[in-house]
């Protein structure tokens, strides 16, 4: 519990937040928050779990877009929409866990990038019932059954820091619970987990539910924020952002993913107001950080506090 009072902290700083910046730094900081939570999902799994996957926009975007539809059959409540999100997420994680825990190592990394591409080609081409390659726009936010305004900036982004958190301390439990320290021993040592008598099976299977239900969230308020739901929430591209966060922060810690959201948004948002190309940029960032740092960024500066020590 050492890095509690840097978290403290942090959530104090964010929450006094909207009172120091302006309206664009305001929502470019909601993203941040909502993509800390996407990249904290696929942590669970990879970072704690060992599991690698290329295709976790799957659960982001199945979120996302059971949100709109709702959103635009008039249901105009927080807790439908939001509700219908992470159960359609769930029930893709459990679907798609039974296939995806069939496979090792390479083989893995490719049966998630299939199934998040089929829901992608499945949005993208079913023009009638998902928009096509020009998605679902002009949702509005819900304004039923929540305690304060959510259309205003201000509003959705007291909402989005409540959200993210509730859902970052129930993590964190849920990591130093018995169930996260089997799940790291799996990561380390499967077959010793198995000789032990764990299910290391159900563990994974749990993991990955649990992780879809996470992204899930994520992916409905960002069509909240966007006002906008589309296949590009299923890409290939968002999967690999979520992990290019997860390495540069440093997989298998707490804080580590949502300091390489943090930073990805952020340099997103700082490099594309000077250049068009930051798809570059991003591609050499993670270069860099694979070369230099491998533990990521929080890994990095353990490792030096640990050489001041010594």
């Amino acid at each position: 519990m050492s890095d509690a009072w840097w978290l403290v902290g942090a959530a104090c700083l964010l929450a006094v937040l909207p009172w120091l910046i302006g309206g664009y730094y305001l929502g470019v900081t909601t993203k941040m928050m909502i993509f800390g939570l996407f990249a904290a999902s696929l942590n669970l799994i990879l970072g704690y779990g060992g599991l690698a996957s290329l295709g976790h926009a799957a659960y982001f975007g199945i979120g996302a877009y059971a949100l709109a539809k709702l959103a635009t059959h008039g249901v105009d409540s927080f807790w439908l929409q939001m509700g219908l999100a992470v159960c359609a997420a769930v029930v893709t994680a459990a679907l798609f866990g039974l296939l995806i825990l069939r496979a090792r190592g390479a083989y893995l990394l490719m049966i998630t990038l299939a199934l998040a591409q089929i829901l992608w080609g499945v949005a993208y081409g079913w023009r009638d019932y998902t928009g096509g390659d020009d998605g679902i726009p002009g949702l509005k936010r819900p304004s039923r059954h929540f305690p304060w305004n959510l259309t205003d900036d201000i509003g959705f982004y007291y909402m989005v820091f409540a959200v993210f958190c509730v859902l970052m301390f129930c993590l964190r439990v849920l990591i130093h619970s018995p169930f996260g320290r089997a799940l790291v021993g799996i990561r380390e040592n499967e077959r010793r987990m198995l000789v032990l008598g764990y299910n290391v099976w159900l563990y994974k299977y749990v993991a990955c539910i649990l992780a879809g239900l996470l992204a899930g969230v994520a992916g409905g308020l960002m069509t909240w924020q966007a006002g906008f739901a589309g296949p590009s929430y299923l890409s290939v591209a968002y999967s690999a952002t979520a992990l290019i966060m997860v390495i540069l922060g440093g997989a298998g810690t707490f804080a580590g993913p949502l300091i390489g959201a943090f930073v990805i948004v952020g340099l997103e948002n700082f490099v594309s107001g000077y250049t068009d190309r930051w798809v570059l940029v991003l591609g050499v960032t993670y270069v860099i950080v694979t070369l230099f740092a491998p533990q990521g960024l929080v890994g990095l500066y353990l490792g030096r506090v640990r050489r001041s020590i010594q």
